[in-house]
Parts: C-alpha cells; structure tokens; sequence
C-alpha cells in the first residue's frame, strides 16, 4: 500500500469518526432539549392545583445546601392572598442557586430580585417552606405603566414553547401583558369551575 493511499484512509477515519461525533452530539442536545420542555398547564389546571394563590414582593434571597443539592430561598412579602390561608411572610424554596464557587441553573425554574412583584400559585412542602405550581408556569410577573398606573401581569412562559399534553403541540400560549384585574377574574373562574377560563 502506497503512502498517499495511507494517509487518504487516515483521514477518511478521522473525517469519519468526527461526523460520528457531531451526530451524537447532536443527538444528546435534542435529547436534553426535549428533557427541559413543559408540559403546558392551563390557568384553571393551575389554579385547581396550587394550594395558594398569592400577590406577593420578593424580600431577599438565599442560598444553602441540603442533601448534596444547592437551593435558593426566596422570602417574600405576601401582599394579597387568593386562595388559601398565608402568613404575613412565606419562604419559596427553589433548586439551584449561586455561591461564590459553584452556580446551579435549573431550567424552568424561577428567580426573583428584591422588591420584584409577582403572582404565585403555591403548594405547600412538608417543612414549611413553599414551592411553585409548574415553576416557570406558577410565575406571572407584575408589571406597572409608569404613565398611567395600570398593572398587568405577564407569565414567565409567555414567550417560549410549552407543550400540550392531548395534541403535543408546541408553541408558546402563556399569560402576557393582561390586566391584573383580568387576572383575577380568570382564576375566580377557575375556582369555580367556570368553563371560560382562558386556556
């Protein structure tokens, strides 16, 4: 075998081996793609779903360690409360967080900056502490018209793709820009069972 048929198999492997590699790698992107997609929830599955339903300010947030797991703390200020019974201050615990060493990002998972307003749908965990209806979904932020003072609420998720669980759709179909007022409305309705709970 001559020298220039060896090195024409030399490099025919390695262009081989790396089409391999980039198809693999591909295929583990699309792979965890598709592991960090939500199922979408409606507002009346999550307003049946969470145990509070709360207009609340975030005070400050913390990070600890439990369990070999990093975990942010938010404490918020409980400004309303639409369902359920809260005290004046409640505790979110959320996974992932930072430390002068380590970052933990999670996706879907909310974060919050003092001062920020937003509504939450609440379940209760077993140490006192609270966690979020579906995360990014159980996050809609409160934002205000500096101008003419009108609040409105737009949902974490409102502009990436979640997916229907009956059709497998996917598309982005979350709360964005509604009146605070609106809001409320749709999940009283929710409450209640009303059928004309915006989906």
């Amino acid at each position: 075998m001559s020298h220039s048929t060896r090195e024409w198999m030399r490099r025919s492997k390695g262009a081989a081996a790396m089409r391999i590699g980039l198809f693999f790698g591909a295929f583990l992107l699309a792979e965890a793609a598709q592991a960090t997609t939500m199922v979408r929830m409606s507002l009346g599955e999550m307003s049946q779903a969470a145990k509070a339903i709360a207009r609340v300010r975030c005070v400050s947030n913390a990070t600890v360690w439990d369990a070999g797991e990093l975990w942010t703390l938010t404490t918020f200020e409980v400004e309303q409360t639409w369902r359920g019974t809260l005290p004046a201050e409640i505790t979110v615990r959320l996974l992932g967080g930072h430390t002068a060493r380590v970052t933990s990002s999670v996706s879907g998972v909310p974060r919050f900056r003092p001062n920020e307003e937003a509504i939450l749908f609440l379940e209760p965990e077993q140490n006192g502490d609270f966690a979020v209806v579906a995360w990014q979904q159980g996050t809609f932020r409160i934002h205000r018209n500096v101008r003419s003072g009108e609040e409105t609420v737009t949902q974490d998720t409102a502009y990436f793709a979640t997916v229907d669980a009956g059709t497998r759709e996917l598309a982005a179909k979350g709360v964005a820009a509604m009146p605070v007022a609106t809001f409320l409305n749709q999940v009283e309705m929710a409450l209640s069972g009303a059928s004309q709970v915006t989906k």
